[in-house]
Formats: structure tokens, sequence, C-alpha cells
């Protein structure tokens, strides 16, 4: 999904008071974070990652779970990603976009 400017603005600033709900560790990534992070997006569509090391990989890491999980990478700031992925069939959707 392509997000708008105004969009991404409004998930980045919505996501300011998220907890990281998937972390990835030293193993970078693995089957384990990227079911988590699908398993954390279809519960709550918007979800922080938090990366514990691979500090050079993180955009890397970033695009590959975006495609990993046919979610959108909403922004990446310091050791920290927003992930985002609406879901169409709930009709309690979290985030109207």
């Amino acid at each position: 999904m392509e997000l708008k400017s105004y969009q991404r603005a409004f998930l980045r600033s919505s996501a300011q008071s998220l907890d990281p709900v998937v972390y990835v560790g030293k193993e970078g990534l693995t089957d384990g974070v990227i079911k988590a992070l699908d398993e954390a997006l279809t519960a709550h569509e918007l979800v922080k990652v938090r990366f514990q090391n691979s500090k050079d990989e993180i955009n890397e890491i970033s695009r590959d779970l975006e495609k990993a999980t046919l979610s959108t990478l909403v922004a990446t700031t310091g050791f920290t990603s927003v992930f985002f992925r609406q879901d169409s069939k709930s009709k309690d959707r979290i985030y109207r976009i």
C-alpha cells in the first residue's frame, strides 16, 4: 500500500505512544521475527519493531520485513521501525486510511 504524506504523518504520530511489540535480536531477521510481526500486525495494524543489534542493517532488514509481511514501512528512526497493515476484513479497524 502506497501511503500519502499526510497518511504517513498520521501513522507516525499515532505510533509515538506505542511500545515496541517485536524485537529483532543479534540473529537478525529470522522466521520467528517474521511470524511475530505478522501476528502483531493482524492484532494491532500499527506496530513498532525495535532492533537490538544490526545497526548497519536496519534499513535492509526493515525492507525485508515489509515484503515478508505484506505491510508498509511507515518510518525508521534510530533503532526503531514502524509498520502498518490495514485489516480490511475487520469491521472494527483501528486506523481508517
